[in-house]
């Protein structure tokens, strides 16, 4: 063989293994974990109806085109500004984990394109659509008060609706909730009007202690006078007389006790009276 046939025969030998290669990788696609293969099908104008799992499978060039959907759980926010029962605007955010329905996969597809097209167009509409219709049941305090209870009445029917749609939810859960600024100055005059009342209250309580107090002492003060007018009536002066010795057994004691007051006798049978001196110390 010459030099000039062997070269024609490894030039037609490299584009044959070259247009080997390109059949053949025309031919192979690889689904990776979590993901499903929808194949569209020329010949049958659509998208084959059972989808390929994890794997490598085989379709025909030019004919079939393997188009991989991921099927993982992914998460996703859903924001919705609504109205309450009471006319209060509120804004919610919902965090959703969702994934779809292998099922449905190939109507998935025919409908919304790639995943990523169909969580956008999907997720947020039929999410404001839940929130809206059920936070319109309930006043603002009981968003707050009853968060759980409506929480799990937004994921129940979101479930529902997302299933018309091949969408199967993992977990629904309110992660943001705040009222308008009118909401927050209406509590906020509330609590001052609630403690002004308190305040009050106490006022008249206070009020109505210290006329208990008053009566009390009156009735008091009054029973003491019937005693002592009672006292006098059958004692006659002798009841003073008591009264009189017991103030000035209180002020003898009382001297006696300071130390710069000196007491003097008057003399006996003169009629001279006693005297108390003031003496400084000093």
């Amino acid at each position: 063989m010459s030099f000039q046939s062997a070269l024609q025969f490894v030039s037609r030998a490299g584009i044959g293994i070259a247009g080997l290669g390109f059949i053949s990788s025309s031919c192979l696609y690889n689904v990776g974990p979590g993901h499903r293969a929808v194949i569209f099908d020329k010949t049958r104008n659509g998208c084959r109806p059972e989808t390929s799992g994890e794997g490598t499978g085989f379709i025909i060039p030019f004919i079939q085109v393997a188009n991989i959907i991921d099927c993982r759980v992914r998460p996703s926010v859903i924001e919705s500004q609504t109205g309450t029962k009471d006319v209060q605007q509120v804004s919610i955010a919902l965090r959703v984990l969702s994934h779809p329905d292998e099922a449905g996969l190939t109507k998935i597809y025919q409908k919304y394109g790639n995943r990523s097209k169909f969580d956008e167009k999907v997720l947020p509409s039929i999410g404001n659509e839940v929130l809206k219709s059920v936070v319109a049941q309930y006043n603002a305090e009981e968003l707050l008060s009853k968060r759980e209870q409506i929480s799990q009445q937004i994921r129940e029917k979101l479930k529902l609706r997302a299933k018309d749609f091949s969408l199967l939810l993992d977990d629904v859960s309110i992660t943001h909730l705040v009222f308008g600024k009118e909401y927050a100055n209406a509590i906020e005059q509330k609590q001052v009007a609630q403690q002004d009342a308190e305040r009050q209250e106490y006022m008249v309580h206070k009020a109505m202690q210290e006329k208990i107090a008053a009566i009390t002492r009156a009735e008091g003060e009054a029973e003491a006078a019937r005693i002592i007018s009672t006292a006098l009536t059958k004692s006659g002066a002798g009841l003073v007389e008591v009264r009189r010795i017991d103030a000035a057994k209180e002020i003898a004691e009382t001297l006696a006790r300071s130390r710069n007051v000196t007491y003097l006798p008057g003399g006996g049978g003169g009629g001279g009276s006693n005297m108390l001196f003031g003496i400084n110390s000093a």
